[in-house]
């Protein structure tokens, strides 16, 4: 069967365990606030992502998939040195 349809022996057998698609979560997230995330990344911009879920009470997870709604961006800081180079978050620009 795998051969037939040009895919691994692996995905065959995930199809045949789990045959219904898997739902996507239709509610948002409570726990986060995001304004509070935007006013934290305006605030520490070279921050890492599991500092801010410490600074706001959420987890690390939470953090990473709000700043994909939230569309950060991040660039890395020419002025540090190398060897202690960070990245920087920044908002995308409202028009």
């Amino acid at each position: 069967m795998a051969k037939r349809f040009g895919v691994g022996v692996a995905s065959v057998m995930r199809w045949i365990k789990t045959p219904d698609p898997k739902t996507t979560r239709n509610k948002p997230a409570t726990k986060i606030n995001m304004e509070m995330l935007a006013q934290d990344i305006k605030n520490y911009p070279d921050a890492y992502q599991y500092e801010r879920a410490k600074r706001l009470g959420v987890s690390k997870q939470g953090i990473n998939h709000a700043l994909k709604r939230l569309s950060v961006t991040y660039k890395k800081k020419p002025v540090s040195p190398q060897s202690q180079r960070r990245k920087a978050a920044y908002l995308p620009e409202k028009n």
